[in-house]
C-alpha cells in the first residue's frame, strides 16, 4: 500500500476521511455539510495546508484512496477536540469503508508519527481524541498514546515522541 504526503490538491478527499472519522461507529450521525459549518470540525481542516500542517495518504496500487492522517496546530482560543497545547499538533485519522481492519489505519498513523519526529523541528507530542466505544482507542494505545484529559464523552491522548520516535518506529 502506498503511502505519500498530504498535499493541497488532498483537500477533498482529506473533508471525506474527517466524515468517516466523525461517523466511526457506521451510522450517518454527520454530513460533510454539517463539518464545514461546524466550527470545531471545520478547524481540522479549513485551508489546508496551513504553515505547520502535515500529513500522510494511503492509496491502492492503482491510486485509489484508501485513507489519511494528518496533524494541525491548533490555538488555545480555536482548539480542537483533542487540544493538550498550542504547541502540540492534534492529529486525524480515517479510513475509508471497504479498507477497515486490514492494516492501513496503522501503516498511517505510523508513517504520520515518522513524519512528526523527522520535521525540520520535531514535534514532541502528538494528541487526539477519540469517543467512547471507537476501537481505535486499541491503535492509539498500542502506538503508546495515553489518556491524558477527557471533554465529554471522549478521551484526549498523547503520544510524546522520543528521539526515534515511539516503540523505534
Amino acid at each position: 500500500m502506498p503511502l505519500r504526503p498530504a498535499i493541497a490538491g488532498d483537500a477533498d478527499l482529506l473533508w471525506s476521511v474527517l466524515l468517516e472519522a466523525y461517523n466511526w461507529n457506521g451510522e450517518q450521525r454527520f454530513h460533510v455539510e454539517e463539518l464545514v459549518a461546524d466550527p470545531y470540525a471545520a478547524r481540522y481542516l479549513t485551508d489546508w495546508p496551513r504553515e505547520g500542517d502535515f500529513g500522510v495518504v494511503a492509496e491502492t496500487d492503482t491510486g485509489e484512496p484508501i485513507g489519511a492522517a494528518w496533524a494541525r496546530y491548533l490555538s488555545e482560543d480555536r482548539p480542537g477536540y483533542g487540544f493538550v497545547a498550542p504547541d502540540v499538533p492534534e492529529l486525524t485519522l480515517g479510513v475509508l469503508p471497504g479498507h477497515r481492519g486490514r492494516g492501513h489505519g496503522r501503516a498511517l498513523m505510523e508513517e504520520l508519527i515518522r513524519t512528526a519526529a523527522e520535521r525540520p523541528t520535531p514535534v514532541a507530542r502528538l494528541s487526539l481524541s477519540v469517543e467512547d466505544g471507537n476501537p481505535a482507542v486499541r491503535l492509539y494505545t498500542s502506538l503508546g498514546f495515553t489518556r491524558v484529559g477527557r471533554n465529554g464523552d471522549s478521551d484526549t491522548m498523547v503520544l510524546t515522541l522520543g528521539a526515534n520516535g515511539p516503540l523505534g518506529i
